[in-house]
């Protein structure tokens, strides 16, 4: 389950408390978003279970979403020691997310 975010202070103290963390970038007209963070969140619980999972609605917090160049949704950070490693945005499959994400989980945790 991802955590969301409310602020910029929240999302700073997140990112520097936890060693890998997939940000999810969001907003409420994208009909894309709502079927692919299930999916997003299934892939992180079964696969990369020591990444934190977080949810930033862009129209709610357009700071968070100013400060890391967030243009469109859905858009997926992923960072590993508070370092941004990774950056899906628009169109990307699972698979896609998942093989890109093994090798430095690995890596990291392992």
């Amino acid at each position: 389950m991802f955590r969301e975010i409310t602020s910029i202070d929240d999302f700073q103290q997140f990112l520097s408390e936890e060693a890998a963390v997939l940000a999810y970038f969001s907003t409420d007209e994208c009909n894309v978003c709502k079927v692919l963070r299930p999916k997003v969140e299934n892939l992180i619980d079964h696969h990369f279970s020591k990444i934190k999972g977080i949810y930033i609605n862009s129209n709610l917090v357009p700071e968070v979403a100013a400060q890391n160049r967030i243009f469109t949704a859905p858009t997926i950070l992923v960072f590993f020691d508070g370092k941004e490693f990774l950056r899906k945005s628009r169109s990307f499959g699972i698979d896609e997310l998942r093989s890109e994400i093994s090798r430095p989980y690995l890596l990291m945790f392992s």
